[in-house]
């Protein structure tokens, strides 16, 4: 079955075709046959970069002035004559749609397949996700408008992994009011990328989820750790927003909240204002005062730039301080698994983040530690560490495939 998957975002749409039944599923081998991303959708300049794969990337700019223009021109790819994709002619080629969409609060525990009740509730989400919801919303539309409503179409929430929290991981010590009229409470995200990289870990390793206890980190812009116990998260550092938890690339992370409203006075700003400074101007960026590029910071740290060397420092810190705290609220842990930009590719990121973990049982090898790039799935730690660290790159759109097909195809 080709299915579609779609990541659409306020002013971009990512997407992938991928080949799976549970023939592939079983073995392994889905087959991804193309990929895209198309990039400023509202303007006279959208940039479209589509691929087949194994052959060379296709690149056009032209005016897309919505997101269902966006998925008229990758159809127009895909159904083109001059584009052939094994297996794709026509619409009728693509049987299903799976679609990322990042907040299901409470109401999603699972992937579900989407009718009118479920773009209902996710609209009611969409106070949690003001950023994210509206523009997966507008990718389900746009997607039934080119498509047909007779397509089916399946929605993988980021937010689903995380609902097997315990409440005393995932309230907060506010009045219990808030939870129960507002539905104030962590909720978590980074879920499909979490859950793949246990279930490859579980799978390389020949194991149940039952056998497993392993601290999983997303490290790219966005960062966050997720403790998963029996194959199940039970904590994780994101919390209600995608802003709580480990510094990211423009994203504070944890705080205390009083800043926001001491700054905001004495800057003379509203809290909105601050709000937008710890989300899009602190991280990586706001300290360093350079870039939220993990290699460019590097680079400048090894020239000897002071507040470059410091976000680095503070970046391996705050995720040290997460592993450590996850390793006791689970009483241990048979594994560190790394993933994300930067957790695949940042070799000293992981080295600084690890190294003075002995302690508690962690030591990576350094030689294999640097030979962990570029897609490479493999054990990094020696062969003396009590615990296993483990570079998995992650697969999103994976398991928003296999999951569309599954459900698709239940009886």
């Amino acid at each position: 079955m080709n299915i579609l998957v779609l990541n659409t975002g306020s002013s971009s749409l990512k997407f992938q075709i991928i080949d799976t039944d549970y023939e592939k599923i079983e073995k392994s081998e889905d087959k991804q046959l193309a990929k895209g991303l198309i990039e400023r959708i509202g303007s006279d300049k959208a940039d479209l970069t589509f691929q087949i794969t194994g052959q060379d990337k296709y690149k056009k700019t032209m005016p897309l002035a919505d997101h269902k223009q966006a998925i008229d021109e990758i159809v127009n790819w895909l159904t083109d004559s001059n584009t052939h994709i094994d297996g794709i002619s026509s619409l009728k080629d693509i049987h299903a749609i799976g679609h990322r969409t990042v907040h299901g609060g409470e109401k999603f525990s699972s992937s579900v397949r989407i009718d009118e009740n479920v773009v209902a509730m996710v609209e009611e989400c969409v106070g949690l996700a003001p950023l994210h919801n509206p523009a997966n919303l507008k990718g389900i539309a746009a997607a039934s408008e080119t498509f047909g409503k007779d397509i089916p179409q399946v929605a993988v929430f980021d937010t689903a992994f995380h609902t097997t929290m315990p409440e005393k991981a995932y309230l907060y010590a506010v009045p219990y009011n808030y939870y129960t009229d507002y539905k104030v409470r962590k909720y978590g995200f980074h879920g499909t990328s979490h859950r793949f990289v246990s279930y490859r870990y579980r799978t390389l390793k020949g194991l149940t989820p039952e056998q497993t206890k392993i601290i999983t980190m997303h490290m790219g812009n966005g960062c966050s750790a997720c403790a998963i116990d029996h194959g199940k998260s039970i904590d994780t550092s994101m919390g209600m927003t995608p802003l709580e938890g480990m510094m990211m690339g423009t994203r504070a992370g944890d705080l205390d909240s009083s800043l926001i409203e001491y700054v905001a006075h004495k800057e003379n700003v509203s809290c909105e204002e601050i709000f937008n400074v710890i989300n899009k101007k602190s991280g990586l960026f706001g300290v360093s005062g350079l870039t939220n590029d993990m290699r460019d910071l590097e680079a400048e740290a090894q020239k000897g730039h002071k507040r470059a060397q410091i976000a680095l420092d503070m970046f391996a810190y705050r995720a040290k301080k997460y592993i450590g705290s996850y390793m006791a609220a689970m009483n241990g842990a048979d594994a560190i698994i790394f993933t994300g930009g930067i957790g695949e590719n940042g070799f000293e990121a992981r080295a600084n983040i690890c190294n003075g973990l002995t302690a508690i049982g962690i030591e990576i090898d350094p030689e294999l530690n640097a030979k962990a790039i570029r897609g490479a799935e493999m054990k990094i730690s020696s062969s003396t560490s009590k615990v296993e660290v483990w570079v998995i790159p992650t697969n999103e759109e994976l398991i928003i495939a296999r999951d569309t097909f599954r459900i698709v195809s239940a009886k």
